[in-house]
Parts: C-alpha cells; sequence; structure tokens
C-alpha cells in the first residue's frame, strides 16, 4: 500500500506542492528574482506577479536602487511591474520609500535616487487614506533637494490632509522642527511665489515663536538681574507662565465699571477677623510670609480685613487693624534691610494696599478722617527709603573707583606733568593704585517720615580736612621711594598672570543700576515711585562726586575734569537708555558746573570773560569757584588768571558770605520764633501774635504749600497721555550757601492725586519691546506708550485677583481647604441644625449689617501695637 501511493501520480504533485519557491523573500536579489521569473521555473504568472510586487516594495524600503533597476529594464519583470500598488494604510510605494530616511544615512543617497526613479517611471503620488501626499512625508523626513524636486515634478505645497495641513504645517504646528527650518524656509517661499500670504497655522506658529523667543528673552533677563543682585531662583516663582502673559496681554480698558473699585457691601468682598487673631494673622500674612514675584495677595487680604472692619465694626477695629498691620510691615523689613527681595516685595504690596483703600469710595472717608492712608503712606515712605539707601551704598563703593579715578584715556594723560611734582619723583612713584573709598555710614533723616530707620546708613559727605595726596614732606618721599622699591622687586611674569580682576569701570556701575532698575521694573512697581526714586540716588550721587571732587586736590585740574566729565557721560546716557525723565539728569548740573570751571579757569585771561563765564554756572556759588582756584593744580606751561580777576572773585567770595551770614541769622530768628509759638500753644498764639509773625507765618505755608503743589502737579503730569515725560522736574532741594553739597538731604516722595494711578505698573520699556512697535495690532499697548510720554499700563482687575488659597493666610491651611470644597460635600449634620427659614435663602446673599460709627477728624492717640480686647466678638458672632 506504501508503495502504491509514492508510485501514483496524484501522490507526486502534493509533494512537488511542499517545496513551492518563496515568492516573498526578505532580501530580494537580482539573480534570485531572474531564476524565478525564467520559462523554466515552474511559477504561473499569479505567483510571478506576486514576487514582482513584493520585491518591487522591498527594494523601495531598502533603497534597493541595483533591483529597482532590473526591475525596471528587465524584459520578464516590466510585465508584471504595478506601480500603483498600496499597503493596508493606502501608503504607495513613493511614500514608502520616503519612510526610510533617517534610518540609516548611508543610504540616503540611493534613496533620493530611487525616488526620483520612481517619478520618472510614473509612480503614483496620490494621497493616502489620510490625505498625506509624498511631500508630507517628504517634509519630515527628506532633505530639501528631493522637496523641490518634488515639488517640480507633480507634488503641490498646498495640498492638505483630512486634518486641513499643509506640509509647511506638518514641520511647524507650533514651531519649527529641529532640523527642518530650511525645509520650512523652501516650503514658505515656494507658497510665496504662488501669491500664499499665510494661514491660520502660519499665524499661530509665528505668535507661539514670537510666545517662545519673549519667554527666552525674559529668563535671560531674570538670571542676568539675579546674579547682579544676588536675588536667589525662588524669588522669580516656579510658574514663569503667569509673568510672561502678563507683561504682554492687553490692559483694562480705562473707563472701568465702579464695582471694580468699589465692591458691593457683602461678605464676598470682605475677611472677617475677630480682634483676639489680629496678632496670628499679621505673624503668618507679613511676618511669615515668604516674598515672591509680583504676588499682590497680602496687599488684596489686608484691604479685604480692613473692609470688614470699616463697614461692619467701629473705628477701633479698624484703627487697632491698621496700626498693627503698618506696625507689623515695617518690622519686616527693619530686620532685613539688605534683602533686595524683601524690599522690592513690601514697596510693590504696601502700594497695592493703598490703590485699593484710596479707590474703594465706601471706606475711603472713613479712613481718611482716622488718618489710615497716612499710616500706609509712611509706610511706604519707610521701606522706599531703604531701598534707595541699598542703591546709594553699592553706588558708594564703585564712586571712586568707578568715576573718579577710572581713566579710558589714561595714555594720553600719563605725559602732563604738574608744576607742583618733581619730574624724578615722578618718575619713581608710577601711577597710583586704585583704592576704594568706604566712608562710616550715619543714618539720613528724612523730610517726610517721623521715625527714620536707623539701621541702613547714608555715606557723610567727605570733610574739608581730608589729608592731599601731594604732600611735599620728606616721609612721603621715603613712602613712596620704598613703594617703588618694593613694586619694582615683583616679578614680571606674576603682573602678567596675575588673577586680579579688572579695575571698577563706568560700565560696572551703570549694569549694576540697570539690573535693579529691570528688579523694579519687572516687579511691577508704580512709575512715578520708580521714577523719584532715581532722583534722589541721582541727587545723592552728585552730591557725593561734587563734594570729593571740591575737597580733594588731585582732582582739581583740567586733565582730571576731562576724564570725569567722560566717566559722568556713562552714568546720564545710562539715564536716558532707561527711559527716565530727563529731569533725573538735571541733579548732576553743580557737578557739570563744576567740572567746566575747571577746564576753563585757566585759559580765563581777560576781565569780560570771566563775567560771562560766572554768568553761565548757575548751580555753583563764589565760595566753590574761589575754592576751586585756590586749590588748582596747574601744569606745565598752563595759562593764569589776571589779578584782576582772582580779586573779583575774592570780592564776589566776601559778599556771597555775607549774605550766608545775614540767611543764617533770619533762620535762627525764624526758628526760634517758631518754638515760641509752639511753647504758648495754638491758642494763645493766635490771641498774641503780632501781625508782623502773622505775616511771616502765612508766607513760610505759603511757599511750602507752593512747592508741594508743584511736585504734586509733576507727578501727575508723568500719567497724562499727551504731554513729554522730559518736562517733568524733581523738587528742588534747599539752595547751598556753603562749599559742600548736602547729599543727607531726602528729596520728598510724592503720591498721584488721582489713587487709580497708584495701580499704574510700567510700560514695556523700548530697550527691550522694541520688536513690539513694530506690531500694528497691539494699538492699546502703543497708546499706553505714546512717544514721548512715561509708558505706563493698568490692570486693574488681574490686580484684585484673589483665589481661595488666601484664606490660609488668615485662618490657617484646614480653613483654606474647607472653603475650596463644593457646597455638597459640606457636614449635613450642621445643615439639619438650621432653621426651615434659614435653609430657604439662597447661598450668597449674606446681609451686611453696617455700623458707621460717627467719625471726627481727629486722630486717636492710641500708639501702635495696642493689644485688642479679648472679649469683643465679631458682629456675625453676635447675631448668631
Amino acid at each position: 500500500m506504501l508503495r502504491e501511493s509514492i508510485s501514483s501520480p496524484t501522490s507526486i504533485r502534493s509533494f512537488d506542492d511542499l517545496f513551492e519557491p518563496d515568492l516573498h523573500p526578505l532580501y530580494p536579489s537580482t539573480a534570485h528574482i531572474a531564476v524565478h521569473l525564467s520559462s523554466h521555473s515552474g511559477l504561473n504568472p499569479d505567483q510571478k506577479a506576486e514576487l514582482v510586487r513584493h520585491c518591487l516594495s522591498r527594494a523601495c524600503v531598502f533603497a534597493e536602487i541595483s533591483v529597482l533597476q532590473y526591475l525596471f529594464t528587465d524584459p520578464q519583470a516590466q510585465s508584471y511591474l504595478d506601480l500603483d500598488i498600496r499597503d493596508e494604510d493606502g501608503v504607495g510605494l513613493v511614500s514608502l520609500t520616503i519612510h526610510g530616511f533617517g534610518a540609516d544615512s548611508d543610504r540616503d543617497v540611493e534613496r533620493e535616487e530611487c525616488v526620483r526613479l520612481l517619478v520618472a517611471q510614473g509612480a503614483d503620488l496620490g494621497p493616502d487614506k489620510a490625505g498625506w501626499t509624498p511631500l508630507h512625508h517628504a517634509a519630515l523626513l527628506s532633505p530639501p533637494t528631493l522637496i523641490s524636486f518634488l515639488m517640480t515634478h507633480g507634488c503641490s505645497p498646498f495640498d492638505v490632509t483630512r486634518r486641513n495641513l499643509t506640509p509647511l504645517d506638518i514641520v511647524t504646528a507650533h514651531t519649527i522642527m529641529p532640523g527642518r527650518a530650511d525645509v520650512a524656509l523652501l516650503l514658505e517661499e515656494a507658497m510665496r511665489g504662488e501669491g500664499w500670504t499665510g494661514g491660520r497655522m502660519e499665524q499661530k506658529r509665528r505668535q507661539f515663536d514670537e510666545l517662545m523667543k519673549r519667554k527666552g528673552r525674559q529668563q535671560s533677563i531674570r538670571e542676568d538681574v539675579g546674579k547682579v543682585l544676588g536675588i536667589p531662583p525662588r524669588w522669580w516663582g516656579n510658574d514663569p507662565e503667569n509673568s510672561f502673559s502678563d507683561s504682554d496681554s492687553d490692559d483694562d480698558d480705562e473707563d472701568e465699571d465702579d464695582t471694580v473699585y468699589t465692591p458691593p457691601p457683602d461678605y464676598t468682598s470682605m475677611l472677617v477677623f475677630s480682634p483676639v487673631e489680629l496678632p496670628n494673622i499679621f505673624d503668618s500674612l507679613i511676618t511669615n510670609y515668604p516674598p515672591s514675584f509680583r504676588d499682590a495677595q497680602p496687599a488684596n487680604v489686608l484691604y479685604m480685613l480692613a473692609r470688614f472692619a470699616c463697614l461692619t465694626c467701629d473705628h477701633n477695629w479698624l484703627e487697632d487693624f491698621m496700626l498693627g498691620a503698618t506696625e507689623a510691615i515695617e518690622d519686616c523689613f527693619f530686620s532685613r534691610p539688605e534683602d533686595i527681595t524683601c524690599l522690592v516685595f513690601w514697596l510693590y504690596n504696601t502700594t497695592v494696599w493703598l490703590h485699593l483703600m484710596q479707590c474703594d469710595t465706601s471706606i475711603s472717608e472713613a479712613c481718611e478722617m482716622l488718618g489710615s492712608f497716612e499710616l500706609i503712606e509712611e509706610t511706604i515712605n519707610s521701606v522706599f527709603v531703604f531701598i534707595i539707601r541699598l542703591a546709594e551704598r553699592k553706588v558708594d563703593e564703585l564712586l571712586d573707583s568707578a568715576l573718579l579715578d577710572y581713566q579710558s584715556l589714561g595714555s594720553e594723560f600719563d605725559s602732563i606733568q604738574f608744576e607742583s611734582e618733581w619730574t624724578f619723583l615722578r618718575s619713581l612713584t608710577g601711577k597710583k593704585k586704585t583704592t576704594t573709598m568706604t566712608p562710616n555710614s550715619t543714618v539720613r533723616a528724612s523730610n517726610s517720615i517721623s521715625h527714620p530707620p536707623p539701621s541702613p546708613g547714608r555715606p557723610p559727605s567727605p570733610s574739608s580736612t581730608i589729608s592731599s595726596s601731594t604732600s611735599r614732606g620728606f616721609s612721603s618721599f621715603r613712602q613712596s621711594f620704598s613703594r617703588n622699591r618694593a613694586s619694582s622687586s615683583a616679578t614680571p611674569l606674576q603682573a602678567i598672570f596675575s588673577d586680579a580682576p579688572p579695575p571698577p569701570s563706568p560700565s560696572q556701575l551703570t549694569s549694576y543700576l540697570a539690573a535693579f532698575h529691570t528688579l523694579l521694573t519687572l516687579s511691577e512697581v508704580n512709575p512715578a515711585l520708580i521714577t523719584q526714586l532715581w532722583s534722589q540716588v541721582m541727587y545723592w550721587t552728585s552730591c557725593e562726586l561734587f563734594n570729593r571732587i571740591i575737597t580733594r586736590k588731585k582732582y582739581i585740574c583740567r586733565s582730571r575734569a576731562v576724564q570725569i566729565g567722560m566717566n559722568l557721560s556713562a552714568l546720564e546716557e545710562w539715564v536716558g537708555q532707561m527711559g527716565l525723565p530727563r529731569g533725573v539728569q538735571n541733579h548732576f548740573s553743580p557737578v557739570r558746573d563744576l567740572l567746566n570751571w575747571l577746564q576753563c579757569l585757566s585759559s580765563i585771561t581777560e576781565f569780560p570773560d570771566l563775567v560771562a563765564t560766572i554768568q553761565t554756572m548757575k548751580s555753583i556759588n563764589p565760595l566753590q569757584m574761589r575754592r576751586a582756584v585756590r586749590d588748582y593744580k596747574y601744569e606745565v606751561n598752563e595759562g593764569r588768571m589776571t589779578d584782576e580777576c582772582i580779586q573779583y572773585l575774592t570780592q564776589l567770595q566776601k559778599d556771597w558770605e555775607r549774605h550766608r551770614v545775614k540767611l543764617g541769622v533770619e533762620a535762627m530768628r525764624k526758628e526760634m520764633g517758631d518754638r515760641e509759638r509752639d511753647r504758648e500753644g495754638s491758642v494763645s498764639s493766635f490771641a498774641t501774635d503780632s501781625p508782623d509773625n502773622s505775616a511771616q507765618a502765612s508766607t513760610m505755608s505759603v511757599s511750602s504749600s507752593s512747592e508741594i503743589v508743584a511736585a504734586q502737579e509733576g507727578i501727575d503730569l508723568l500719567f497724562e497721555r499727551g504731554t513729554d515725560k522730559s518736562s517733568w522736574e524733581p523738587p528742588q532741594p534747599p539752595k547751598v550757601l556753603g562749599e559742600l553739597l548736602d547729599s543727607r538731604y531726602m528729596l520728598p516722595l510724592v503720591f498721584p492725586s488721582n489713587p487709580r494711578m497708584l495701580g499704574a505698573l510700567p510700560g514695556n520699556s523700548s530697550r527691550q519691546d522694541d520688536d513690539k512697535r513694530s506690531n500694528a495690532s497691539d494699538s492699546r499697548s502703543a497708546s499706553r506708550s505714546s512717544v514721548g510720554a512715561m509708558p505706563w499700563r493698568a490692570k486693574n482687575r488681574k490686580l484684585r485677583n484673589l483665589g481661595s488659597g488666601a484664606l490660609k493666610w488668615v485662618d490657617g491651611a484646614a480653613s483654606a481647604s474647607r472653603w475650596g470644597k463644593p457646597v455638597a460635600d459640606e457636614d449635613e449634620g450642621a445643615a439639619d441644625q438650621v432653621g426651615e427659614e434659614n435653609t430657604l435663602e439662597p447661598v450668597g446673599e449674606l446681609q451686611v449689617n453696617t455700623n458707621l460709627t460717627p467719625l471726627t477728624r481727629k486722630r486717636s492717640v492710641k500708639g501702635k501695637g495696642r493689644p485688642s480686647h479679648a472679649g469683643e466678638t465679631t458682629p456675625v458672632d453676635q447675631r448668631t
């Protein structure tokens, strides 16, 4: 039976079927294809067609150019070729070949040749089931040369997928794919050549690109500011999205609804407290609150607490709250005078707090009568002085080395010789090293602060008894000779390869000031405060420069005046670059006049020239001019003033001294009269004052009030849209009668008369946002920062945003989580205890029983920190 089955023809055919040739080789070759396509291979036409179809697909996948060329040229294979075949996803041969780009970079050239060969043979370039054409795939994977070839051989850059995406949208959906920027540019130019002006995805991509660039710039600015000022990274917060979006979003409308500034008198805009809990609230909300970037949460919480005390309680509650809050804030930054983040944080929050309180018409009148606004203004003034002194201490460290001793043209002035110097001593002493002066700090009293902070000190003006560096004694000769001998023994290599940092320059000073200014601007400090802050710092810098020049003989010469003038120009240019008003630069007028006087006094030989020169210098007096002439260091062969000019200056000096004595006597009499009036009392003085004294007092009050009114008008002009910020002038300090300027004088801090302007934020500066000015769509921002006006913007609604998380700073974290729960999750047992009539009332319509106590305009005599009454309860507790 076994032999019969083997020998039968049927059994032989089934055995041959078991060894049928492989029609799906993994790596097809030309030899394998040739053998199976021959006439004696025994394959039927369907099998040969399947073999050719499979080999064609595999050749496209592996970029076997030799296999493709064989299939297109072999007569046996041509009859079975089908260039329109697709896989189960509808992907054609060209797209299948393009998918292999990047997998094996060594075969990318062969793969591109395969695509070109397929297109030349007429391969299908239609889309697949998802609507992707070969150009869509090529935009992601292939080089630009192949993309250009496809666009010139039937593929259009305007073909879209089923999701309406072009090849350009594929590579630039939100941002350009890494390494595909050249492809995006090629596709964009090809589309623009056919009249394309940009689509929806293109617009979104550009907006996203601008946002990313803006984020990168902001991040780099933060890093630079942090390095210069030593700010920890945690100050900027963990979520940088808020700051970037806030800085570029549309501002609120100018004509805001009054409910934004004055909310309805209900508990949705209040925070209820008990007097016994005030110490704990101040401890968590102020003392232990972590300062962070652009965080106005303490200001909003304090405002809502004050609103509850004013509308539902008597004035004692409001007084206790305001005194305790301002005292806690002052204690906070008094204990951290060197922490710039703490100072800027509380300057921002106290200003916002004052803005919220004064704009609320429901409480502004009561707070004005009780003096609550004055308490906040004093707190703002205190932290304002702390920030100024922090900047002044840094400027003082660099003042001598960066502005007085720095020589940008040292090689041109090294050959200058003075008449008071011996030539061989000059060669022995050599060039002096620059030293940094660190004078003892003193406390500067503020005219507008009743209790000036004692911690930060203001460096005093140098004394007129400072010894000159050009002493002619033998002791100085020995010291110079010994210094020269010690320096000559040093190895030259040590001087060449020394690791000492370069000497300070004006650019180092302006870099610090720019970082300081950028921090204030990014922290959204009110622009009026920023302007007055730099006005005060520049006034102090000018006074210190003037006093140090006129009291140190080494600076009283023509060459040093030229060098110092060039260094001072860098500081004046910085004021303009930061967008500050030109009035800030006017503080340098005395220094400029002194430097000009030093440069020209030796060339004045005629009396009319002297008179004309003196008349042009309005910022220095005859005493200062005579001091400069007396201590002037003449260069060799330099001209001198005539005796007639010197006698005229001497006479001017005597006349000025007599005028000074007269003014001093008048000031002493006025001070004695003020003391007598204070001693007699207001009632008795009104009855017994003579008409002359009354007229003098009225004249003094009129003059002081006029100065305050002028300063107030100047601040208000900063917020006018059509006015030029260069027209702003800072308040003028008292006229100097002696030789030295008073660097300890504090210019008055003035707030805008419109309380809504206290919520203004600094606008986009021209230096940081030049690209925004070209954007025509941002018309509102352009109007905010019109040409010539001080840039500012308003965010009234966003400034008042306060989430439920703020409750943890009042009642603790547990209360904050309870307030954040939905109403349905509340305890049902508490609801059962409520009466039936209360359950019918809708949630959120609590009625506030306002208890406005009649107030007087006389402030209470209570001191700060008065302990609250333990037995007092809130109005809510009384009703329940």
